[in-house]
Formats: structure tokens, C-alpha cells, sequence
């Protein structure tokens, strides 16, 4: 009966149980005594047997359903438990190994993607009413020289600044910069942001940090390598062409006799040389624009003159592009900048405009102006093409540009002139308008 299944297998120990237990009692009713002692003692030798068989079915039910409630799954089972009795245990228990196994690869690459972020992060796990460490990634413990320790009051030990400053709002969703003061080093600065999950019976604080000084220097290389690459292109583009033609203009002059075809070789490439040389000239003279921004002089200047004297300028081209202008701009009150520079960026986005309606049938152009919280805002917009969103994150990149015959500063000038005053210059684009939104505080 080994590889019947159980209930089979008890159901034949029982029927036989009670068989020699009836020709038992028909012994005795026979005075057979002797031979009913001998078929008691069966039976006895049979209810043992049953007993063990019983205990030792329900010990393997009972060790396997605690190795997975342990999450233990070390344990191999006998080939012959695959089969009839454990079958269906035996395919939950493997399932849930390969589930567990699943589960554990996942935490591993999740805890190696945390651990290769440069943002410091920190997981904290509610039990009870106690907060406790579930997760540090190497980016924290780096940063603020913390071991990687598992209870939340040890953490206060080491960054109590930080430690305060959450526990002030009581484990709250929040975003703000906090100063961090890291071992015996000056206070740095952190955006801090944290929030809050829940799963099934867990409760999780999630908090992320990043160094401020270290964003800015990204950005600062990121910008850097950009310039560079543009720099080098235009550099490139000029010298290049200049050293072929020098060289063939030696190549020539090397000759014992010129012909007229020699002289005509001599004046193209002259005349090349000095187009590229200009070209170069007009680029670093472009350059030296961003590069030497003069301080602005501030003066307070009428918004509607401001204006006024910008389209005064821009309206024979505005008239000669069929461009219908939408003005909202009735303000009365007067701003402090430097009038020539303002007018410098106005002229600058307006022409910026012009050229993204360059391919519509219907061009509009829309100004207006409004004051929010002591912030001045103007606001230049074009139903025109929009930008691209693969060029969104360039459009003020120095000598970026779209235009065949654009220098790529303009919105870059525009940009370092509205900051010079103090104020931002953002845009703002959809599929029917694109917005550039300059605030002056």
C-alpha cells in the first residue's frame, strides 16, 4: 500500500480493522478463546501500525507547510512523495520556491539599481509605532559616513539635523532644501524630498536626497562639454577649409610657371579663406557678446513705451510677413530695467516668432502682460510650429540653432539678460501655441 493514496490506503487498514475485530468477537462467541487472544493481538499489532502510518502522514503535511510558512525551501522531497499522496503539495511547495526565488532576484536587482543612483536614499518600515531601517543605499552611506545600521533612533546619533527636520512634520509627504552639517564639515545644502507608502499590512517612508552643490556642477559640466562640442564644431568648420586651401595655394605658388587658370585657383581660394575667416570673426564676436554682458542700468520705464518703441521696429516686418499681432499689453504702470537691453530681448523672441510662422497660412502673434505676487510677467506667443521635443532642453544653449542663417545666440542673450535683471525666462509649448514667458521680480 506504499504509493496508494492515503485515504485509499486508511480506508483498507480501518475495513480491515474491523473485520478481525467482528471474527474476534465471533471467537469469543464460539469459545475459540485462545484463538481470539491471537487475533486480538492482530489487532492490536494493526492499530499500532495504523497509528504510526497516520502520524507519520500528517508529520510531513505538518513540516512541509511550516518550511513555507519559514520561508524555507531547502528541503528535497523523496521521489516517491512527488507522486499520489503529496502530489498536490509537493506542486505548491515547488511553486512557491520558484515564486520565492523570483522574489529574492528582484530585490537584488532593485537594491543594486538603488545602490548605483547618485541620489541618497533611505527606507524606512513602520512597526507598531516604531520607524525602522529597511533600506540604505550605498549613495547615503557614502555621503554622510553612516554604517548601515537598521533602527531609526541610531540614525538620530548621526544626522540630527535631518532626523528633526522629519520628525517635525511626523513622517510627512514634504519637498524642501534642508542643511546638512556632514561630520566636521560646513553645512551643506539638500533637496530633501520624502513620501509616503502603504502595501497590504507594511507602511513604508521613502526619503531622498540630493546635493544641491552637486546638481549645479553636473549642470555647469553638462553645459560645459555642450559649449565645448559647438565651439569645436564652428572652430572645425572654419579652420579646416582655411588649411586645404593654404595648403593648395602653396602648392600652386611652388609652380615655375603660372597659368591664368592658376591666378583664377589663387583668387577663389583667397576669397574662401577670408569668407571662413569672417565667418569666424562674427562667431567669437558672438561669443564675446555672452560672454561680456554689460551690468544692466536700471531705469523705471513705462511698460506701453517699452513697447511702443519694440514694435515701432518690428512692425515693417511684422506688416511684410502678413503676421496678425494680438497685443494685450494696457498697463500703465512703470518697471525698473534697462530699457535698451528689454528691448534687446523683445526684438529678439518677436523675431524668434517670426520665424517659427514662416510655414503657416494663418500667423498670429500674441503679447500681453500681467503682475502676480509683485512679479511682472510678458508673455510673446505664436501659433507657429513649436519647438520639437528633441530640441527642447537645447533652445537656450549658446550657438544652438534651427535657422540656416541664425548665429544660435538670441535666446541665449535673451536669457542671460532677463537673469542679469533678477527675473527667469521660461517657454511654454502645446500643439497650437508656444509661449515664451519672461518674470521680472
Amino acid at each position: 500500500m506504499k504509493n496508494w493514496k492515503f485515504h485509499n490506503a486508511l480506508f483498507v487498514r480501518v475495513l480491515f480493522l474491523m473485520i478481525l475485530f467482528l471474527f474476534c468477537l465471533f471467537l469469543i462467541y464460539k469459545m475459540f478463546y485462545y484463538n481470539a487472544i491471537l487475533v486480538a493481538f492482530f489487532v492490536f499489532l494493526m492499530l499500532i501500525e495504523t497509528y504510526f502510518y497516520v502520524k507519520n502522514q500528517l508529520q510531513f503535511y505538518d513540516r512541509t507547510l511550516l518550511s513555507i510558512l519559514q520561508n524555507d525551501f531547502s528541503t528535497n522531497f523523496p521521489e516517491e512523495n512527488k507522486k499520489d499522496n503529496f502530489k498536490s503539495l509537493y506542486l505548491l511547495y515547488e511553486t512557491l520556491k520558484v515564486q520565492q526565488q523570483e522574489q529574492v532576484s528582484k530585490e537584488l536587482i532593485y537594491q543594486s539599481l538603488l545602490n548605483n543612483i547618485d541620489t541618497a536614499a533611505l527606507i524606512l518600515e513602520k512597526e507598531n509605532e516604531d520607524w525602522n531601517i529597511f533600506l540604505m543605499n550605498d549613495c547615503f552611506s557614502d555621503l554622510f559616513k553612516v554604517p548601515k545600521i537598521s533602527h531609526w533612533k541610531y540614525l538620530k546619533n548621526y544626522l540630527p539635523s535631518l532626523c528633526y527636520e522629519i520628525e517635525k512634520t511626523e513622517f510627512s509627504e514634504l519637498k524642501s532644501a534642508i542643511s546638512i552639517k556632514i561630520e566636521e564639515q560646513d553645512l551643506q545644502t539638500f533637496i530633501l524630498q520624502t513620501s509616503r507608502t502603504q502595501t497590504y499590512n507594511k507602511e513604508y517612508f521613502i526619503i531622498l536626497l540630493d546635493s544641491i552643490q552637486r546638481v549645479i556642477e553636473k549642470k555647469e559640466k553638462e553645459a560645459w562639454i555642450n559649449l565645448m562640442k559647438i565651439i569645436s564644431h564652428e572652430l572645425m568648420n572654419s579652420l579646416t577649409p582655411i588649411r586645404a586651401l593654404s595648403q593648395n595655394l602653396l602648392e600652386i605658388v611652388d609652380q615655375e610657371n603660372l597659368g591664368e587658370d592658376d591666378f583664377e585657383d589663387i583668387k577663389s581660394s583667397i576669397s574662401t579663406i577670408i569668407n571662413r575667416s569672417d565667418h569666424l570673426q562674427v562667431f567669437v564676436e558672438n561669443y564675446r557678446k555672452l560672454a561680456m554682458l554689460p551690468t544692466p542700468t536700471k531705469q523705471m520705464t513705462p511698460i506701453n513705451s517699452l513697447f511702443e518703441d519694440c514694435l515701432r521696429i518690428m512692425s515693417p516686418i511684422l506688416k511684410a510677413e502678413n503676421i496678425k499681432l494680438i497685443s494685450d499689453i494696457h498697463s500703465s504702470r512703470s518697471i525698473l530695467i534697462d530699457k535698451n537691453q528689454m528691448e534687446q530681448v523683445i526684438i529678439n523672441l518677436v523675431t524668434n516668432s517670426i520665424y517659427a510662422l514662416k510655414e503657416k497660412d494663418e500667423k498670429k502673434m500674441y503679447l500681453s502682460s500681467y503682475t502676480e505676487n509683485s512679479r511682472f510677467f510678458i508673455i510673446i506667443s505664436d501659433n507657429g510650429r513649436g519647438i520639437d521635443p528633441e530640441i527642447q532642453d537645447k533652445v537656450f544653449l549658446p550657438f544652438f540653432t534651427t535657422r540656416k542663417d541664425g548665429a544660435g545666440i538670441g535666446l541665449t542673450l535673451s536669457k542671460n539678460i532677463i537673469e542679469a535683471h533678477g527675473g527667469y525666462l521660461s517657454y511654454q509649448t502645446d500643439k497650437d501655441k508656444t509661449s515664451f514667458v519672461i518674470c521680472l521680480i
